[in-house]
C-alpha cells in the first residue's frame, strides 16, 4: 500500500513538472493598442463638463455675471427671445442661408475636384486658384465682394460657398490623387469604361476624404456665417448678436454663441452618421 501510493506520488510529481514549461509559454495578454469601444453618448461628455464647469464658476461667483451671465441667466433671455418670437424668426434665416451656401459649395468643390482629380489638364486650370484662395483669408475678400455683389444676400451666399467649396476640394482631390495605382490596372485589364472607372473605382475611393471635407465645410459654413450676417444683415443671429453689442446685452450675445455652438455639433453629428452608414463596409479605430 506505501509502495502504491509512493508510484503515485511519483507519477503526480512528473505530471506536474510536465505542466510547468507549458504554463510558462503562455503568453500575456496584449495590450490593448485601440481607443477601445465606442461610448454611449460619448460625444456629450464635453459640453457636459463645460457646462458643470460655467454653473460651478457663476454658482461660486469665480465667473463675473458681468463678462459672462450665469447658464440660468442665458436660459432666461433665450425664453424670452422665444416668447417674443425673435430668435425663431432669425434662426430660421440663419439656417436657410447656411443650407444654401453649403449646399452650392460641396457642389462647387465636388466638381472641382473631379475635374483636377480625374485630368491632368483640369488638375493643372484648377489647382492653382484654389490655392491662391485657400491662402487668401476670407475677411479680406469680403470688401471686394461688397464692391462686385453689394451688400444684400447674393454677397453672403457667396462668402459661405466659396469658404466651404474649399475643404471639399482640398480632400476629395487628395484621396482621388491616393487611389492605388493597382486597382487602376485592374480597370484596365477587366476593359471598364472611364465612366465605370469613375463611378466604381475613383468615386468610391474619394469618399472618405469627401466626408472628412464635408465635416470640416459645415463647421466653415456657420463660421463664415456669423461673419457675412454682421456686416449689414437685417436678420439672423448675427444680426441679432450685432444689435445685443450695441445695446451691451451680452446674454443675448452669449445666446447667440451658444445657438451657433449647438448647430456645428448637431451638424458634425449628422455628417458623422452619414459617414458611418456610406463606409460601413470599411473597418476602423473608430468602429
Amino acid at each position: 500500500m506505501a509502495t502504491l501510493d509512493a508510484g503515485v506520488l511519483r507519477r503526480i510529481g512528473r505530471g506536474r513538472t510536465e505542466a510547468r514549461p507549458a504554463l510558462a509559454k503562455r503568453k500575456p495578454a496584449r495590450p490593448r493598442l485601440g481607443p477601445g469601444r465606442p461610448i454611449p453618448f460619448g460625444i456629450a461628455l464635453g459640453p457636459a463638463l463645460l457646462i458643470a464647469a460655467w454653473v460651478l464658476g457663476s454658482a461660486t461667483g469665480t465667473l463675473d455675471p458681468e463678462t459672462l451671465p450665469a447658464p440660468w441667466t442665458v436660459a432666461e433671455t433665450a425664453g424670452d427671445l422665444l416668447a417674443d418670437g425673435r430668435l425663431q424668426s432669425n434662426l430660421l434665416t440663419s439656417v436657410q442661408r447656411a443650407a444654401i451656401g453649403l449646399a452650392l459649395g460641396v457642389a462647387i468643390g465636388l466638381v472641382l475636384a473631379l475635374l483636377a482629380g480625374l485630368s491632368r489638364i483640369g488638375e493643372a486650370l484648377v489647382d492653382g486658384p484654389i490655392q491662391i484662395k485657400r491662402a487668401i483669408p476670407t475677411l479680406a475678400l469680403i470688401p471686394l465682394f461688397i464692391v462686385w455683389f453689394g451688400i444684400g444676400e447674393e454677397m453672403k451666399l457667396v462668402v459661405i460657398t466659396t469658404s466651404v467649396a474649399i475643404p471639399i476640394y482640398l480632400n476629395t482631390h487628395a484621396h482621388l490623387r491616393s487611389v492605388d495605382a493597382r486597382y487602376v490596372e485592374l480597370a484596365q485589364t477587366v476593359g471598364l469604361s472611364r465612366r465605370g472607372f469613375i463611378r466604381r473605382i475613383a468615386l468610391p475611393g474619394s469618399l472618405p476624404g469627401f466626408f472628412t471635407g464635408l465635416r470640416l465645410a459645415v463647421t466653415i459654413s456657420w463660421l463664415a456665417l456669423v461673419v457675412v450676417e454682421q456686416v449689414n444683415a437685417t436678420s439672423g443671429i448675427g444680426y441679432l448678436m450685432t444689435q445685443a453689442r450695441t445695446y451691451g446685452q451680452i446674454d443675448i450675445i452669449v445666446v447667440g454663441l451658444v445657438i451657433y455652438g449647438l448647430l456645428g455639433l448637431f451638424g458634425d453629428i449628422l455628417v458623422r452618421a452619414a459617414e458611418r452608414k456610406a463606409l460601413s463596409w470599411r473597418q476602423t479605430l473608430g468602429d
